[in-house]
C-alpha cells in the first residue's frame, strides 16, 4: 500500500473553518459579556403627548462633568476641578437615517432657551441638574422641544471620555488654532496631531477661543465625536484584540446607556458614525440676557424645518442648517 500525503488545500480550508468557528465563538461569547457589563439607565419614558415613533434611529448623545471614577491625582492633572452635582457638557443628536443617506449629528447648546416640565423656561442642561430631573428629565425636554422621539440614549463622564481614547490609542484632530487654556489644561498648536485622552477631554472642555466660546466649544465637541467613534469603529481597532478588548472594557465601565440599548446598538452607532455624518448645531436666532443669565434662543422657524426634515428622515435643507 502506497501512503499519500494529506491533500494541503483541504488541510488550510480545516484550518480556516476552525479559525472561523474560534472567533464566532469569541465574538457571540464577548457580546454576552459586553452586553452584560453595560451599565442601563432609566432614560426614556412614555408620557401623555410624547413623539410618535418616526423612520430612522435618534440616539441623544450626553456628556457629563461627573468626576466619578478620578482620584484627586487625576483631578488634578486632567484640570477637571472638583465640582459636585450632576450637569451636562454636552449635548448632541445624532440621526441615522433607514434610507442610507449619511447621519446627521446635530448639537444642542447647553445654554438653549427651552421649556422644561415642571420648571417653567430655562437653560437646557438645567433639565439634567434639577433634584427631580437627570436622563428623564433631559430625554423628555428635548422630544418636546425637536418634536422628535428619541429611539437610545448614551452618557460618558470625565473619567470614561479619557479612558475610551487612551483604549483607542489616541485620536487625531486638525486644531484650527493654536490654544493655551491653563484651565483646561491644554497648550495645543495649530495643526493636525494626535491627542491622548487628557489632551483631547481639555480640548473639547476649553472656552479660550471665540468671540462666543460656546459655539466654537459645541463645534469642537462634534468634531472629537465624529473622530473618536469613527476611529473606535475601523478595521485597525476591531480587529486589534490590543484595542478591542480594552476599548470594549472601558467602554463598559464608563458609558451608561437606556434600558433600551445593547452592544449591537452600540455597534451600529459607531458605524454609522464611520459613515462621515453631516455635522451642525440647531440654527440660533438670539442671545439675550434672561433673569441675568445669556442664553440661547433658537431660530424657532429654521430650527423646525430641520426637526420636521429628520422626522421625515429627509437630510435637512442646507439653509436650515446652522453654523
Amino acid at each position: 500500500m502506497t501512503w499519500r500525503p494529506k491533500r494541503p488545500g483541504r488541510l488550510i480550508v480545516r484550518i480556516l473553518i476552525g479559525l472561523l468557528v474560534v472567533l464566532l465563538v469569541l465574538a457571540v461569547g464577548g457580546y454576552f459579556v459586553i452586553n452584560s457589563r453595560l451599565h442601563r439607565i432609566e432614560a426614556l419614558t412614555d408620557y401623555d403627548g410624547r413623539p410618535a415613533d418616526t423612520p430612522g434611529t435618534n440616539w441623544l448623545l450626553v456628556g457629563s462633568d461627573s468626576r466619578a471614577g478620578l482620584t484627586k491625582a487625576q483631578r488634578r492633572k486632567l484640570a477637571t476641578g472638583s465640582s459636585v452635582g450632576r450637569r451636562t457638557d454636552t449635548m448632541m443628536l445624532l440621526h441615522i437615517p433607514d434610507t442610507g443617506d449619511r447621519p446627521t449629528l446635530v448639537s444642542l447648546p447647553r445654554d438653549s432657551y427651552v421649556p422644561i416640565d415642571g420648571h417653567g423656561s430655562g437653560k437646557l442642561n438645567a433639565a439634567y441638574a434639577y433634584q427631580d430631573g437627570g436622563p428623564k428629565l433631559l430625554a423628555k425636554t428635548v422630544e418636546k422641544v425637536t418634536g422628535l422621539r428619541i429611539d437610545h440614549y448614551m452618557e460618558i463622564g470625565f473619567g470614561g471620555f479619557v479612558g475610551i481614547v487612551d483604549a483607542i490609542g489616541g485620536v487625531e484632530i486638525n486644531v484650527k488654532q493654536a490654544i493655551k487654556d491653563p484651565k483646561a489644561g491644554i497648550d495645543l498648536k495649530k495643526g493636525l496631531q494626535t491627542m491622548d485622552g487628557g489632551t483631547a477631554l481639555g480640548y473639547v472642555r476649553t472656552r479660550a477661543t471665540g468671540a462666543i466660546p460656546d459655539f466654537d466649544r459645541t463645534q469642537r465637541q462634534r468634531q472629537f465625536f465624529s473622530a473618536v467613534v469613527k476611529k473606535a469603529a475601523s478595521p485597525g481597532v476591531l480587529i486589534n484584540p490590543f484595542r478591542s478588548v480594552p476599548l470594549a472594557l472601558s467602554a463598559t465601565d464608563s458609558v451608561a446607556v437606556g434600558d433600551e440599548s445593547g452592544a449591537f446598538d452600540l455597534l451600529s452607532l459607531g458605524l454609522a458614525m464611520g459613515d462621515n455624518p453631516v455635522t451642525t448645531v440647531v440654527p440660533v436666532g438670539s442671545l439675550p440676557t434672561i433673569d441675568g443669565q445669556a442664553v440661547v434662543k433658537w431660530d424657532t422657524a429654521k430650527a423646525l424645518r430641520m426637526f420636521e426634515a429628520l422626522a421625515q428622515d429627509k437630510p435637512v435643507p442646507k439653509d436650515a442648517l446652522g453654523k
